[in-house]
């Protein structure tokens, strides 16, 4: 380039032009090879502001519809290129003017440059070349170089400038593009986990914690999860990368609690059902937001920088809020964050209401369950009884039921049945069956006399369900113990000094099955203990029944030396499998050491 001497004219120096051309087609070759903005940056503020001999250089995007910041800036003062961080593009300086009308801006000499932008004016006689970037749709930015020269570009060089300027746009849509598309794969691969996850668990408050969990720190410094109960709001779940952080935050909403006079952001969006986003959190929104001086205070201790609010809906209502605060400089939730954030929502919504629906429905599961099974079994002065039910967990009312109370003359009775299968049908068969047996046994307790009866009233009702019953009689007089079972697992019997018994297993079918009953009489001294079980004790998965007989049998000695009811839980939880999905019921009938009615032990003997 050629000194200025009053009226711009094209150099006459091919060769520092064709030296100007190479070093910029070697710029262009390295926009091409980034993959990075902060690659792209460094290309345009160092490689090709000293390829032109620009002492200043910019590198500046739109943001936004009305904005423009500059990325990278080379040969300001720190404190000037900070007051041009971000400006309007209404402003009256070249990058904006090029950014706005798409055009090229040459302006050679200080005067020109006082006359058209006399916002960048003052830096006495320089040449300014600023191109805009051509996006695929629209202009995305501005590349400014400022060459301490008065003197006009070569056509040349202008033409290898712009081509250059749409290889930085091109890099930058590229660079974008890909970043996009790894963010929403990325985003993707969240949801799907986070399906999973938040699918994993029925419980209310561990759902909610594992959706504030996942979200922090990768979406958010702050995340909390609240929930509409009766009208008010109740925060379920947070989480914060700063534990002093989130203490603050519990104690503002002790102090200011939502639904105070005068509303909050939470409060609105419950009212809307429409998300909030607060790109930039500004001095004067906490000013307008603050409920008094000490809120105003606490909401600048936690430094957010931007805030995002999304409903979460269960069936067209808006029944909880997820909540995300930034305190990062420079992440700030858009609109695209709104729509992740909302799609997080609807999975989330769906496994609270799941959830919801499954506490519910297991607590009305529990109570019929509670009206249909007695609450408490008593003995007498010669039985002791204990009992154990324990259930699978599932939402469904299960088919084990059980019971035991006195006949009189020193006779007692005790069955453990199980109806087939789950649900209501089941529940309501269970409650028949025990209520019949009580029925028929105050009628006539003999287990074949009741097991008859039992038969004749499922074979003339044509009862769906199946059902396996063990029906035992004691008789402290006598000393025996009179057995039957319909399908049923065997009893076991324990005795003082140690020894366990099975039982000979069912000699019959499941009720409504069999045509006439044969029951076992045998002796059933003081100490002696009677364990009657359902499946779900014994049946594991994999595993033979007999091996599970023969575990139960060993663990049987656990009786012993114990109140009745301690024993027997420490034999539930020996021989229980936790991930078991089949109910437990359990009963033992102990006869007393000390009896108030005498009589002798009968050998055992079979009876029609």
């Amino acid at each position: 380039m050629e000194p200025f001497d009053g009226a711009p004219r094209t150099p006459r120096l091919p060769r520092q032009v064709g030296q100007t051309l190479t070093e910029l087609a070697h710029v262009t070759n390295e926009l091409v090879r980034a993959t990075t903005v902060e690659a792209v940056t460094t290309v345009v503020t160092e490689h090709m502001a000293d390829a032109v001999g620009a002492t200043i250089a910019a590198l500046g995007l739109r943001q936004g519809e009305t904005d423009a910041r500059l990325i990278g800036v080379r040969g300001l003062p720190s404190d000037e290129a900070s007051a041009w961080r971000t400006f309007p593009l209404s402003s009256g300086n070249s990058m904006a003017h090029a950014i706005r009308t798409g055009e090229r801006v040459v302006v050679v000499g200080a005067d020109e440059i006082s006359r058209r932008f006399p916002e960048i004016a003052g830096r006495g006689e320089r040449t300014i070349i600023t191109v805009p970037l051509q996006g695929s749709e629209r202009t995305i930015g501005a590349i400014h170089l400022s060459v301490p020269e008065a003197v006009a570009p070569h056509p040349a060089a202008l033409e290898f400038v712009d081509v250059l300027a749409d290889t930085c746009a091109q890099a930058l849509e590229r660079i974008e593009a890909a970043a996009v598309a790894e963010r929403q794969t990325s985003r993707l691969a969240f949801l799907a986990e986070a399906s999973i996850q938040l699918a994993s668990s029925l419980d209310v408050r561990a759902t909610t914690a594992k959706m504030a969990r996942m979200t922090v720190p990768r979406y958010a410094d702050w995340c909390a999860v609240d929930v509409v109960r009766r009208g008010s709001l109740r925060r379920l779940a947070s989480a914060h990368t700063d534990p002093a952080a989130a203490d603050l935050v519990a104690a503002m909403r002790e102090r200011w609690p939502e639904g105070a006079a005068g509303g909050s952001w939470l409060d609105r969006v419950v009212e809307t059902g429409r998300p909030m986003l607060v790109s930039e959190v500004t001095d004067e929104l906490l000013d307008r937001t603050a409920r008094d001086a000490g809120h105003r205070a606490a909401l600048a201790a936690l430094d957010l920088r931007s805030v995002l609010i999304v409903p979460l809906f269960v069936r067209g209502r808006v029944a909880g809020l997820l909540t995300w605060g930034s305190s990062t400089p420079g992440r700030h939730y858009d609109e695209d964050d709104v729509r992740f954030a909302e799609h997080l929502a609807r999975r989330a919504a769906s496994a609270l209401d799941n959830a919801d629906l499954y506490g519910q429905t297991r607590a009305v599961a529990e109570q019929l369950q509670r009206a249909v099974l007695p609450e408490r079994l008593t003995g007498d002065d010669d039985f002791e009884v204990a009992w154990r039910y324990e259930p699978s967990g599932r939402t469904e009312v299960g088919g084990d039921f059980y019971d035991a109370f006195p006949v009189g003359d020193g006779r007692h009775v005790a069955f453990v049945g199980d109806v087939m299968g789950r649900g209501v049908a089941a529940s309501a068969a269970m409650a028949q069956m025990r209520a019949s047996v009580r029925a028929f046994a105050s009628v006539d307790p003999t287990p074949e006399s009741v097991l008859d009866a039992l038969d004749r009233m499922v074979t003339r009702f044509d009862a769906d369900q199946l059902v396996t019953l063990v029906y035992v009689l004691a008789d402290a007089r006598a000393g025996t113990l009179h057995v039957a079972s319909a399908g049923h697992l065997p009893p076991l019997l324990a005795h003082p000094d140690g020894s366990v018994e099975r039982l000979p297993d069912a000699d019959g079918p499941p009720l409504g099955l069999a045509d006439g009953r044969h029951g076992l009489e045998l002796p059933f001294g003081p100490g002696d203990s009677l364990l009657l079980v359902t499946d779900g004790l014994v049946e594991r998965r994999d595993e033979d029944i007999e091996t599970g007989l023969t575990r139960l049998q060993n663990a049987m000695r656990a009786l012993r030396g114990a109140t009745l009811d301690d024993a027997l839980s420490r034999l539930v939880r020996t021989v229980g499998d936790e991930s078991a999905d089949d109910d437990v019921a359990a009963l033992v009938l102990r006869r007393t050491v000390v009896s108030t009615a005498g009589g002798g032990v009968a050998a055992p003997r079979m009876s029609a």
